[in-house]
């Protein structure tokens, strides 16, 4: 696939700062005619976005779409620019993209062929692999550990979708419980309606680094994907807002503050309790942000 983030960068430095707002169409015009920009965030996401100490959405990719923002607001001429805020769940974040309610979905979304087919992502902000979380104490590491038992996966997620293909295919006699947030489906593990959390690691990471006793957890040795993209979801056919955004997320990554954000979010203390990932940049990601992208396709990375 051809590196859409130069494509991108060319569409908007040819584009015209000068044009009409009768020029303009899909977000960009609503967004000039309204003077508003809403973005969907998540409220259990660490560290990507979620509600720290003070209920506040804060998170790595509500930074990144801060600098969408901020493009969108260079690019239209605004002295001004409200940004509101809009939660959103696993369920209902396409759906919110899609009738428009949101324009930018600022959280951890897994960029796949088939969800293209109804939205649109920018170049890739994170790599991750679907693994599973249990309690040390069971001794799970691998997909058939979980033979005959019963798992938890989050409600409208690629995740969900893949314990039950591998379910399938494996013949694991599993009983898979949906959830509706991450939060729940670690308490399940938590408190043993189930014995593990089908989830993206970098996730699983986050919850595991938040609980009380973190060593009485592990995260599964096998996965069940191969490296998997996030990135900011956006409208599908909305080729100028994208390009926008394809741009500013360009510039953010292939510079040197993309490794800051990076390590303010993943390797130091982040609110409200302080905690530390411990998740260095991956040399697959440092490739990514070297050179952006847009791809879904994991060999690509």
């Amino acid at each position: 696939m051809k590196n859409a983030a130069v494509a991108a960068t060319m569409t908007f430095a040819l584009a015209s700062p000068s044009l009409s707002a009768e020029e303009l169409t899909g977000t960009l015009k609503k967004v000039k005619d309204t003077g508003v920009i809403t973005l969907g965030f998540r409220d259990a996401s660490v560290p990507f976005s979620y509600l720290d100490g003070d209920q506040k959405p804060v998170g790595y990719a509500l930074e990144i779409c801060y600098r969408i923002v901020d493009a969108v607001k260079e690019r239209l001429g605004l002295a001004k620019l409200d940004v509101r805020l809009n939660g959103v769940t696993s369920a209902t974040r396409i759906p919110l993209i899609a009738n428009g309610t949101i324009d930018l979905e600022c959280g951890s979304t897994t960029n796949t062929f088939e969800r293209r087919n109804q939205v649109s992502f920018t170049n890739t902000d994170f790599l991750t692999a679907t693994r599973y979380v249990s309690k040390k104490s069971t001794g799970l590491h691998t997909i058939d550990d979980l033979q005959g038992k019963t798992v938890v996966s989050t409600s409208g997620t690629i995740n969900l979708r893949q314990i039950n293909e591998a379910n399938i295919a494996r013949n694991l006699g599993l009983t898979i419980l949906p959830a509706v947030d991450h939060a729940e489906a670690f308490l399940m593990v938590q408190n043993g309606r189930a014995v593990a959390f089908v989830m993206d690691d970098v996730l699983l990471a986050s919850l595991v680094a938040a609980a009380r006793d973190p060593a009485a957890f592990e995260i599964s040795s096998e996965a069940l994907s191969k490296p998997e993209p996030y990135a900011v979801m956006l409208r599908k056919d909305d080729a100028p807002f994208k390009a926008v955004a394809d741009a500013a997320t360009a510039k953010l990554y292939a510079g040197p503050e993309g490794q800051v954000l990076y390590d303010k979010w993943f390797t130091k203390p982040i609110p409200p309790r302080g905690i530390n990932l411990g998740l260095p940049m991956s040399a697959a990601l440092r490739k990514a942000f070297a050179s952006p992208t847009d791809s879904f396709d994991p060999s690509a990375y």
